[in-house]
């Protein structure tokens, strides 16, 4: 019998890929979301690439204790992977506590439910944990800084709760994966990166920019001390980054773990710059961009790209898709909601 997975958050850019990639892997999936953050677009768009009509769709709060309790009493959830969380660094900075209640309340309910149940836990970390690093490239070993933003606050914050659970409560077990950059849609087109007004994110205002629908990229800071002044990222392709989680719930699932508790990068390890993510996007997609340098931006910080071999040894994954199949994976989706 399949192995049953709770995407939470599954209807948005990350949780729609990794719903494709776990079903094609032959797991079950229910997929819950709130829908703050997006519409059903991208849920449709995987109902079409795996051909399951009858993918499950639960709509709720991940705040509400009750709702999750429940969700998890009507259905064997053999491992939860936790999305559900907001996620702009900007906002973070400028809305602390919303961001503070929403990311640490709903990530507690799950992993509550999970531990009376004994489900497996996916914890959707991110590189901010690591602060502005002191050596680059990161490892797994690499000390945590003080987090830049309240959202990288709240990952290095959930972090802990799932280690802290992990250590204290028999049978939970949990991964957490640490992103760099996530960009790019699937070959399809039918999913991709959809944020709701302003976009957060630098593919799709650079994705915006060039169908028209915004009149200029605003690059902030051009200051940096990096080879030609912006930022540098190390910026993985989504669907590269989705195929990790499959492999990281058949680790979990499967009795692979080395520890209850194990961390992963998931990243490429090659650095590239906002300016060098322009440049390669107008020269794979043969367009122009109207962009300009702007101030800094606060909660930024200067460089980090990951070093990916842990995931690479232990995961059994590794990174595989070219920056100009990303980039131009990325422009197909933005051309096909411009046709819509």
């Amino acid at each position: 019998m399949a192995k049953c997975v709770l995407v939470s958050g599954g209807a948005g850019f990350i949780g729609s890929h990794v719903t494709v990639e776990l079903i094609q892997a032959g797991y079950d999936v229910i997929v819950a979301d709130d829908m703050s953050n997006c519409d059903l677009t991208c849920f449709e768009g995987v109902k079409k690439i795996t051909g399951r009509e009858d993918l499950p769709f639960v709509k709720m709060n991940f705040c509400e204790e009750e709702s999750v309790n429940a969700l998890f009493n009507d259905h064997q959830i053999d491992a939860v992977i936790h999305f559900a969380a907001f996620k702009a660094v900007g906002e973070s900075v400028a809305e602390p506590l919303k961001y503070y209640g929403n990311n640490l309340v709903s990530f507690m309910n799950v992993l509550q439910a999970a531990r009376i149940k004994g489900s497996a836990v996916l914890f959707s970390s991110s590189a901010t944990v690591y602060g502005e690093p002191d050596i680059l490239p990161v490892t797994e070993r690499s000390p945590r800084q003080s987090a830049t933003s309240p959202y990288g606050n709240t990952k290095q914050i959930c972090e802990d709760m799932l280690r802290d659970s992990v250590k204290a409560y028999d049978g939970l077990r949990g991964i957490a994966l640490r992103y760099f950059n996530p960009i790019g849609a699937h070959p399809s087109a039918l999913i991709g990166e959809l944020p709701r007004g302003v976009p957060n994110n630098l593919v799709p205002f650079i994705t915006q920019t060039a169908i028209g629908k915004r009149e200029c990229l605003s690059i902030f800071g051009n200051d940096y001390p990096t080879p030609d002044g912006t930022c540098q990222r190390d910026y993985i392709d989504i669907v590269d980054l989705a195929k990790a989680h499959v492999c990281a719930v058949s680790r979990m699932l499967d009795g692979k773990m080395k520890e209850d508790y194990e961390i992963f990068n998931i990243g490429t390890g090659k650095p590239l710059s906002v300016l060098e993510l322009v440049n390669a996007f107008q020269k794979v997609n043969g367009v122009r961009l109207n962009y300009r340098f702007a101030p800094r931006r606060s909660g930024d910080v200067t460089a980090i790209w990951a070093d990916p071999s842990l995931a690479n040894r232990e995961l059994g994954w590794k990174a595989e898709r070219s920056i100009e199949e990303t980039l131009a994976a990325a422009w197909a989706w933005e051309q096909k909601l411009a046709n819509k």
